[in-house]
C-alpha cells in the first residue's frame, strides 16, 4: 500500500495542472495532427482559427506556450500574436510556423521575440520535441524594446529633414531655385509634428484628415518662392521616401503589430497635406495674376 500510495501524487499532480498550450492555425476547425500529438504528451490544447478569438483567449487564460502560424490569414497576424503573447505571458515559449523557407531567417531577424520559427511542412512530433525542449530550458530570444511609428518618426525627425534636404539639394527638378536651407526646410518640422499626432490618435475615420494650417501656409510661401505645382508633388513624394527610409533604418525598433496600419496613414496624411498645400498654392497663384 505505500507503494502505491507514493507513485500517486505525480500522475495527480499531472492531471491536475496540465500545460496549456494555444494553437492557432487557419484550419484548426477540425483536429489537426499537431494538436493530436501535443495532447498524446500531456498538453491542454486550446485551438483557435482567427486572431480575434486568439487574442479573447489570451486575455483570459493561461498558456505557457503560443504556436501559430504566420499567416492567419493577414501577414501581420502572427507578429500580433507573439507580441500579445509577450505582453499577457512574459514567461511563455512562442512559436511560428510558415511554409515560406525564404522568410525564415528574414522572419527571424524581424520577429526576436519569437523562440522558434519553424518552417512548414514540418512533422508533429518534431514540433512537440522542440516545445519541451523550450520548456524545460526557456531561455528567450533577446528581446528588444519596441517603440510606436509615431515615437520613432519624432526622434529621429531631425535626421529626417537631413535627409530630405540632402536629396531636394540634389534633385535637377527643385535645386535650380536659390533659397536658403532653412527656407526651404521651414515648413518640415510642423508637418512632421502633425504627422505624429495623427498617428498617436486612434485609428478612426480613417481617410479623413484634419485641417493642416501649415500645409496652407506652405503653399502661400511656396508661390512666393516661384515653385510650380510639379515641384509641390515632387518634394512631398520625398518627404515620404525619406520617412520610410527612417523606419526601415530603424526597423529592429519598430512595433510590427502597427506598422501596416501606420503605413497606411503616414501616406494618407503625407497626402492630405500636400492637397491642402496645393488648393493654397492655387489660390496664391490666382491673386499674384488677377493683380498682374
Amino acid at each position: 500500500m505505500a507503494r502505491s500510495r507514493a507513485s500517486r501524487p505525480p500522475q495527480e499532480k499531472h492531471v491536475a495542472n496540465p500545460s496549456n498550450v494555444l494553437l492557432v492555425q487557419i484550419d484548426s476547425s477540425e483536429p489537426s495532427a499537431l494538436r493530436g500529438a501535443l495532447e498524446r504528451e500531456g498538453f491542454l490544447v486550446v485551438a483557435r482559427s482567427t486572431i480575434r478569438e486568439a487574442l479573447s483567449c489570451l486575455a483570459a487564460e493561461k498558456f505557457v506556450a503560443l504556436i501559430c502560424d504566420l499567416h492567419l490569414p493577414a501577414a501581420g497576424d502572427g507578429f500580433t500574436l507573439v507580441n500579445a503573447m509577450r505582453h499577457f505571458h512574459p514567461d511563455a515559449i512562442t512559436v511560428i510556423m510558415s511554409n515560406y523557407p525564404a522568410l525564415r531567417e528574414s522572419v527571424s531577424a524581424l520577429l526576436p521575440q519569437a523562440d522558434e520559427i519553424l518552417v512548414t511542412p514540418i512533422p508533429p512530433q518534431e514540433v512537440v520535441t522542440r516545445l519541451k525542449d523550450r520548456l524545460r530550458d526557456p531561455k528567450h530570444q533577446a528581446f528588444r524594446v519596441q517603440e510606436p511609428v509615431a515615437t520613432i518618426l519624432e526622434k529621429h525627425a531631425s535626421s529626417t529633414i537631413r535627409e530630405w534636404l540632402t536629396r531636394v539639394n540634389g534633385n535637377r527638378e527643385l535645386n535650380h531655385l536659390t533659397i536658403s536651407d532653412e527656407a526651404r526646410t521651414g515648413h518640415l518640422t510642423t508637418l512632421l509634428n502633425e504627422l505624429v499626432q495623427r498617428l498617436r490618435t486612434p485609428h478612426q475615420n480613417e481617410g479623413r484628415a484634419s485641417l493642416s494650417k501649415a500645409a496652407a501656409a506652405h503653399g502661400k510661401v511656396r508661390s512666393q518662392q516661384e515653385y510650380t505645382a510639379a515641384m509641390l508633388v515632387e518634394e512631398s513624394r520625398i518627404l515620404q521616401v525619406c520617412i520610410f527610409k527612417t523606419l526601415r533604418t530603424n526597423l529592429n525598433a519598430v512595433d510590427l503589430a502597427l506598422v501596416l496600419t501606420d503605413v497606411m496613414t503616414i501616406a494618407d496624411e503625407v497626402d492630405s497635406q500636400l492637397k491642402q498645400t496645393m488648393v493654397s498654392f492655387s489660390d496664391q497663384q490666382g491673386r499674384r495674376e488677377a493683380v498682374a
